[in-house]
């Protein structure tokens, strides 16, 4: 195989593993959060980044990608995390949005990351640009909803 190739496979599917640990996240800020709003919001969190996904892997449809949305270790660590400071946290709200941020703040490096060193193809490159846009955008939003609490 081609190492251009491979290391394109290989960036497209730390972009995906990022997505499958934003999913399973947002599902456990989805559990934690104790504010109606904020559940909802943390939902739809997590259905985006399903979306995602599926928008990635159409844009390389010809790359290997990974099926199975299973997360990363430390995904699972940090979801863990979540988990023990909801525990000792006096505001679980707080606590979840502080995390978002902190999830957030890694999927953009990591979208960073492969635009910079990377060969993309094209659509690729179009299709993680703008998903990495909207991450920032999701960013700011947090920001503001735990500047408001």
């Amino acid at each position: 195989m081609n190492s251009d190739i491979k290391e394109i496979e290989d960036s497209i599917n730390d972009i995906i593993q990022k997505n499958e640990d934003a999913i399973k996240g947002y599902q456990k800020a989805t559990e934690n959060a104790t504010e109606i709003g904020l559940k909802s919001y943390f939902q739809t969190k997590s259905i985006e980044r399903r979306n995602f996904l599926v928008s990635l892997k159409a844009a390389v449809p010809d790359l290997k990608t990974r099926d199975e949305v299973d997360g990363s270790v430390t995904g699972a660590m940090h979801r863990a995390w979540m988990d023990v400071k909801t525990f000792f946290a006096g505001d679980n709200d707080e606590t979840m949005l502080e995390e978002a941020i902190r999830g957030d703040n890694a999927a953009i490096e990591e979208y960073n990351e492969v635009l910079a060193d990377t060969h993309l193809p094209l659509e690729a490159a179009s299709v993680i640009r703008k998903q990495r846009d909207w991450l920032m955008d999701d960013l700011k939003t947090i920001k503001t909803l735990e500047d408001v609490r």
